[in-house]
């Protein structure tokens, strides 16, 4: 086994299984550990586009991807009883968008990164990191299944909570920035009532925003999120209890999905809203990639397309440097960092956009979304939409 060009990922999500991927396009042996039993998905809605979406062509992925597709829908602002504010047509999502986004279940984005992997690489389920040491050629990880790893290149790619960073970069703590919110997510096994077939109704309120999305079977969803001062007694209380508390008043589709949330409460995303916020992603030959680094969370809508495109800028700067992998890490990183760096700062922002502080802001974030109804603002809108990601593609500043 040639160490030199072995490399130790950590985390079989979106950002490990995509960088275990493009690492074996480039030449690398790859081992990947996760500490779930088994493959496990999560069911809330991922957007690929911009680079995200060049990601995941140059990865392979794309035609399975794309199979997946859920589409552009409406969306219906609602009143608290459900009742119709207006809506915003797909079409207008579409002409802003283009031809190059996709919406899909994170599950099924999952699902065509292990399809595409899972005979190049070993991956190990019900495993995890114990120790990391490193020298200036190699890094030696042991596991906890007993065994041993010598690679040159560790990968930490384990989500918020990661353990890689906990062990080499330090506590949680010094990194983590909590935006005091908690957010709930999950699939709808029965076709959510009270909302259109190919539309999703949406409640924004003082603090609260929830959204039940109807697509069909098997393809619809639930979204909820909220402003607290305790996020973790929230978490405490289980996605069941807390989303009930915080949503239960209101009417339409929402207490349908809190009934479906009851019954099978284990299927949930629930969670506090985290930014991970570090001055180096990688130390040696440890690298952070994804919510492991950056964690840019739901509220930039983002994450999984950043996970796809720090996976892909990570294996062109190794295939460009050769065996020096600390020159690539660093190369890597200033490339993308002014990105991160952008999202977060736009989920900052847009907790307001979620969770209005007052009924004040939610009527004016009302009135910001009816203008882009009226012609000439919606013009506008898809150019500098399509401006910036023609931009994203090509590396320039926006």
């Amino acid at each position: 086994m040639d160490r030199s060009r072995r490399a130790l990922v950590v985390g079989a999500g979106i950002a490990g299984l995509a960088t275990a991927l493009r690492l074996h396009q480039v030449g690398w042996d790859v081992l990947v550990v996760e500490r779930a039993p088994a493959r496990r998905s999560s069911g809330y809605l991922v957007n690929l586009l911009g680079q995200g979406y060049d990601a995941a062509e140059r990865l392979g992925v794309l035609p399975a991807v794309a199979a997946k597709d859920l589409g552009l829908f409406s969306s219906i602002l609602v009143k608290a009883d459900g009742r119709k504010k207006f809506t915003f047509p797909a079409a207008l999502a579409h002409a802003a968008l283009g031809g190059r986004a996709l919406t899909v279940f994170r599950g099924d984005l999952e699902s065509a990164l292990y399809e595409a992997v899972h005979e190049v690489v070993e991956i190990r389920f019900g495993t995890t990191v114990r120790a990391v040491t490193q020298d200036t050629d190699h890094v030696r990880i042991t596991l906890s299944d007993g065994t041993s790893e010598h690679v040159a290149l560790l990968v930490g790619a384990d989500g918020l909570h990661s353990g890689v960073r906990e062990i080499v970069f330090g506590s949680e703590t010094e990194f983590r920035v909590d935006l005091r919110h908690v957010v709930g997510a999950f699939p709808l096994d029965e076709v959510p009532q009270d909302v259109p077939e190919g539309a999703s109704a949406t409640f924004i309120g003082p603090g609260r925003t929830a959204a039940v999305i109807n697509l069909g079977p098997g393809r619809s969803s639930a979204f909820f999120t909220y402003r607290t001062d305790e996020p973790a007694a929230e978490l405490t209380r289980g996605p069941a209890r807390a989303l009930t508390a915080a949503f239960g008043d209101l009417g339409g589709g929402v207490p349908d999905a809190l009934r479906q949330l009851a019954a099978d409460p284990a299927g949930a995303y629930f969670d506090s809203v985290s930014q991970i916020v570090t001055d180096r992603w990688s130390q040696g030959r440890v690298v952070l990639l994804g919510d492991a680094a950056w964690c840019v969370t739901l509220f930039a809508g983002y994450g999984a397309a950043l996970a796809l495109a720090g996976a892909d800028q990570l294996g062109a700067a190794l295939e460009e440097s050769g065996h020096d992998v600390p020159t690539a890490l660093a190369r890597w990183e200033s490339l993308l960092r002014p990105e991160i760096r952008k999202r977060q700062a736009l989920a900052r922002k847009g907790t307001s956009q979620f969770a209005p502080p007052t009924k004040a802001h939610a009527w004016a974030r009302d009135l910001a979304i009816r203008a882009t109804l009226l012609p000439g603002i919606r013009t506008l809108v898809a150019r500098s939409i399509q401006r910036a990601q023609q931009n994203a593609r090509s590396g320039k500043p926006r």
